[in-house]
């Protein structure tokens, strides 16, 4: 647990870039420091491992004051992880991943050992082992630098904007995989960004800085865009606040059965599939592929003639997915996919509209424990 209790940072200059800040990070969860320019998070965020230290209050690292830690001890024992990766670029990427292990005394052999293991679980080929940073790309090297920072296991991690120096689809990989991580290591992780949608995504809470260093909001993801505690906060989450709360919310909702043709019919058996305007198109697996346009058929269903626009959510997903699925879809249905990949149903939007205003109706808001499939029925 890391503990802010009334800090404060003040320059020689009188600037305040942090102002009276309290607040706990939970053990275990990701707490997201997030707000405009000039609020203090990086600030913040390295008063914690004292590259920059407090004029003012408190930190506790599991109840130890940190001011009165050995400031190298202390950054030992605390992974960072920043914009750029910072690596050293006339190490190999697996001499950069072994380095703090080194610092602390390690063996050679052991520290090697467990830079491949972290290469693995970040999800680096071995191969790349004896690669220099600049053979690597920009999310590459990310990976490097969060595989750098829990080479030695440190129950602490601080990560600001690790992320914001790639390109989007990148970045929302290297979101998902850090998610998928945090779920097997469980570490006590503080993260910087200037992306809502980010913290959001990332947050088990998220604390709202104002210009100045001082709180506005300490709350869960849903908690935040439901109910923003003030202008600043409404302004700051996003007018879309009300679609993105569904991310956070779950319904049954009824899938409709879709017929679908496969990859390489025919002409005439694709045609005989439905006389909608839009076929769908499964593997042999029956995972979907795509939509063709029936009209611009004039041949076998090839993957040249796959319309990929639509996006897929599954059955154990939010309402949010559902209907983005509904809404990017051709056809104006969305696929719905079982936890194999496999197709289920079709759901169109206005399905969706009583589900949504039965979760948005709840006193509480929900959690994401997943979206129900309660019926089929037959298209329109």
């Amino acid at each position: 647990m890391i503990r802010f209790e009334s800090v404060t940072k003040e320059y020689p200059d009188g600037t305040i870039a942090v102002n009276e800040l309290s607040l706990t990070a939970p053990t275990g969860k990701i707490t997201v420091l997030v707000g405009p320019s000039g609020c203090g998070k990086t600030t913040s965020l390295r008063m914690i491992n004292r590259m920059i230290e407090p004029t003012g209050g408190r930190i506790l690292v599991d109840d130890r004051d940190t001011s009165t830690i050995d400031s190298a001890e202390l950054r030992r024992g605390i992974g960072y992880v920043i914009q750029h990766a910072g690596l050293f670029p006339h190490r190999t990427i697996v001499a950069n991943i072994a380095t703090v292990p080194l610092l602390l005394g390690w063996d050679r052999a052991q520290a090697t050992s467990r830079a491949l293991e972290l290469m693995d679980r970040v999800g680096l080929p071995r191969s790349f082992a004896k690669r220099f940073p600049s053979q690597l790309s920009g999310g590459q090297q990310q990976r490097v630098g969060v595989a750098r920072a829990l080479a030695a296991d440190p129950p602490v991690m601080l990560m600001d904007e690790p992320f914001s120096a790639v390109d989007p689809i990148v970045r929302d990989q290297l979101q998902d995989e850090f998610l998928r991580l945090q779920g097997e290591i469980g570490k006590t992780i503080v993260f910087v960004t200037h992306d809502i949608d980010e913290a959001i995504k990332l947050g088990d809470q998220v604390a709202v800085l104002r210009v100045g260093g001082t709180l506005a909001q300490l709350a869960a993801p849903e908690e935040l865009l439901a109910r923003p505690v003030d202008d600043f906060v409404a302004d700051f989450v996003g007018r879309d606040r009300g679609y993105r709360t569904l991310g956070f919310r779950n319904a049954a909702f009824p899938t409709r059965a879709e017929p679908t043709t496969r990859l390489g019919a025919t002409e005439a058996d694709a045609r005989a599939a439905t006389g909608d305007p839009w076929i769908l198109v499964l593997d042999d697996q029956d995972h979907p592929l795509g939509w063709v346009e029936r009209e611009r058929l004039d041949g076998p269903v090839t993957r040249e003639a796959l319309h990929r626009g639509g996006t897929v959510a599954p059955t154990d997903g939010s309402l949010r997915q559902a209907l983005d699925a509904a809404l990017s879809a051709p056809s104006g249905r969305g696929v719905i996919v079982g936890p194999d990949g496999v197709f289920v149903g079709t759901v169109r939007a206005r399905d969706l509209i009583e589900p949504i205003e039965a979760s948005a109706g709840r006193q509480h808001v929900a959690t994401p424990e997943g979206v129900g499939v309660v019926s089929q029925s037959k298209a329109d």
